[in-house]
Order: C-alpha cells, then structure tokens, then sequence
C-alpha cells in the first residue's frame, strides 16, 4: 500500500522533513487556508504541490475539498458552491493528483469530547464520552428535542455528572465540540451553533441521503472526466449526534450511496476508526466487500467503552482486527494491479509530543508508531504471500 501522511500544510508542527524520516512517501493535505467553499485556484494548487515535490515527497491524496453546507442543504448559493467544487477537481487533476477524499457529515466533523485523555503508559489519546455529550447536548446547548434523543438511563447519569463538572469542565467540553474542528478556518460560538442546528430542522436522514444523491450526480462526471476517484469518508462518530442525521455509517449506507449513483469515481475512504466505533460494522468483511470501491484507507483503531463512548486505541489494539483488514486490502491491490494509498491515523501522544503544540490527533511521534507498526504488518502479510 502507498505510505502517506495527513499534513496541515507550512503551520503543521509536524514538517515535510518529518514525514520523510518517518518513511511516507505521499502527502495527504489540502489548501487549508482556502477552504471554505471558493474554487481553489490553479496556481494555489501548484504552489503546494511544488511546496511538498521539493521536500522530495508526492502529493498523493487531497483531504479535503470542504463540502460547503450549503450543498448538504441544497440552499442558498448551492449551485455556485458546486460550480466551484467541479472547479476545484479540475485544478487538483491539472496539477497531478488523483484521488480526493471529503466527507457529507452536517455541521461536524469528526467529534470528540477530550482531546488529550490519559492513557495508561503515560501518553494522551481522543476519546468520545457519551455522558459528557449529554451533558452538553441537553444540559448546556439545551438543544430542542435533545432528552428524547438519548436513552433515559444516559440522561440521568449525565445529570449527575454535570453536578461534578467545573465551569472549566464545561468550558473545554463545549469548546471539543463545537468551536473547535481540525483543518477549519471558522468557528462556532453556542448560538452560532443552535442557528446552524435549526437549518437542518427539517432534514431526514431519506433527505440528506437524496442530497448527497444530487452532489454524486453533478460532480461524479466531472471526476470520471478528469480521471480523479473521489472517496467519502465515513460519519465520526458513526451515530447521529446534535439530532442531525448520519447517512454514511453502516455497511448499508456506504453500499447505498454507491449504488445511488454508480461509476468508477464513485468510491469511499475506508476508516477503520470511524466505522469501527459502530458494533455493528464487521471491518474485515467491509473491506473485503467493498474493495472495489476503496480508493483511500485511514489505518486506527478504536477501543468501545459502555453506553457508546470510545477512545482511540494503538493501531494494532482496539476492537478492530487491523491485521485481517490490511490482508483484505492487500488482497484487493493484487486484484486491481495498484496501490491503495493508506495513511495511519489519530496517534497517540507520546514522549517528546507531550507539551508541545501539536494538532490533537496528529502528534508526530505516535503517528510515526502507528505507520511502523502498519508497515511490519503489511511487509509480514506480503512476505506470507509471496
């Protein structure tokens, strides 16, 4: 598989030379500081692209071109925000890059409520509280609605938790969940969100899944044109979370949305992360089921907690059998005769990343861990196979 490595672009604590050591190959980015809907420009595009060729690297996977809310909504000025985006293929398939990976999911990105939980050998890691984000949710952002969309033993405990939380407590839950998302340059305050929370009031999951139908439908020619696969990452959490619908959870709905709209650009980003949260989601048999369409994987794995909280595991621990998916995919690249690019996801921190800045979730050295880790495991399967 194609070694990459999620970079932020010149502000990324973890430099190009960093990636070298740690032995990717390939850049995963995005033009950060432009992605908010605008078509990106060509020259932008190139000056990336050159920015990482001159760090002796390939940029292999764009993540990602922003999927405005607008669009989610179809409201507003849709058409012109999807106008830019076929734009935006355009340009990212002018300067050599093939494969692009975004994500459908309302308002959120991928939700955490602690950024920096304590884990057993001394290092940090993400996790997703269930309690905590009913305490929020019904206690704090006092959401309409919200009681009945938790179960009521949930709510109880949340009341007595939100008894034991500080007013710093609260601070840095609502800040996890809703001003703070990585790679976006904008925001939410509590009413800010309330006010993005009512433009879904009216959305069913059926509706979304007819809007992401009607993207599919206006940008998959255009990437089939161009020769770019676009790859969908799945809901993080993968369970509806603020009321807002999640349409790309399950075996189910990654199966739906392909065949909604059938082509070869049509594809997913296979993260074992975000769908392995889910019980349900039987990982190797996914892959194995899916590969054809698997244009992009993210590589971590998940520890479930009671009543739906998780937090990130080692790469080659949690609830997912890593070792059975990397052989699925492997299995696959021998089938289509190339690489799928992977990248390893949401490390820990440890040693020297403790105390420093670092992009929570995207600390240098536990990523550096996880892609050793994966690399044995594919070196070792190969070897097997071979």
């Amino acid at each position: 598989m194609k070694q990459t490595w999620r970079w932020f672009g010149p502000d990324d604590p973890v430099t190009l030379a960093h990636v070298r050591q740690a032995g990717a190959t390939g850049i995963v980015t995005a033009l950060h500081h432009l992605n908010d809907g605008r078509a990106w420009p060509q020259d932008e595009i190139d000056k990336r692209r050159h920015e990482i060729e001159q760090a002796g690297l390939e940029w292999s996977v764009v993540e990602s071109v922003i999927v405005h809310e607008h669009v989610k909504t179809r409201s507003g000025d849709f058409r012109t925000l999807i106008d830019n985006y076929k734009t935006s293929i355009r340009n990212v398939a002018r300067a050599g890059v093939r494969t692009i990976c975004y994500n459908f999911m309302a308002i959120t990105d991928w939700t955490r409520t602690d950024l920096d939980y304590p884990m057993p050998h001394g290092g940090t890691a993400l996790r997703f509280d269930a309690i905590e984000f009913c305490v929020h949710d019904v206690f704090i952002l006092a959401r309409p609605g919200a009681e009945a969309d938790h179960p009521a033993d949930r709510v109880e405990v949340a009341r007595e938790r939100l008894k034991t939380m500080s007013e710093s407590d609260l601070a840095r839950l609502e800040r996890n969940l809703i001003e703070w998302v990585p790679a976006r340059e904008f925001v939410y305050d509590r009413e800010s969100f309330r006010r993005m929370l009512d433009t879904y009031r009216d959305i069913s999951a059926d509706g979304l899944r007819e809007n992401l139908a009607a993207f599919h439908q206006e940008i998959m020619p255009v990437a089939e044109e161009e020769g770019v696969v676009m790859a969908i990452h799945p809901d993080d959490p993968p369970f509806p979370l603020f009321g807002l619908p999640r349409i790309v959870s399950t075996h189910d709905d990654l199966k739906a949305l392909l065949d909604a709209v059938p082509s070869e650009a049509n594809g997913l980003t296979f993260c074992t992360g975000s769908l392995g949260a889910n019980p349900a989601n039987d990982l190797p048999v996914m892959a194995k089921a899916l590969g054809p369409h698997i244009h992009f994987a993210h590589l971590r794995n998940v520890k479930r907690e009671p009543c739906g909280s998780f937090h990130e595991a080692e790469h080659l621990e949690g609830d997912t059998d890593m070792i059975a998916v990397v052989a699925a995919l492997l299995d696959e690249e021998r089938r289509r005769g190339g690489q799928i690019p992977m990248r390893p996801d949401h490390g820990h921190a440890i040693l020297d990343d403790l105390g420093k800045r670092v992009n929570p979730g995207y600390s240098g050295i536990g990523r550096l861990k996880g892609l050793a880790e994966l690399r044995g495991v594919m070196r070792t399967l190969e070897y097997g196979r071979s």
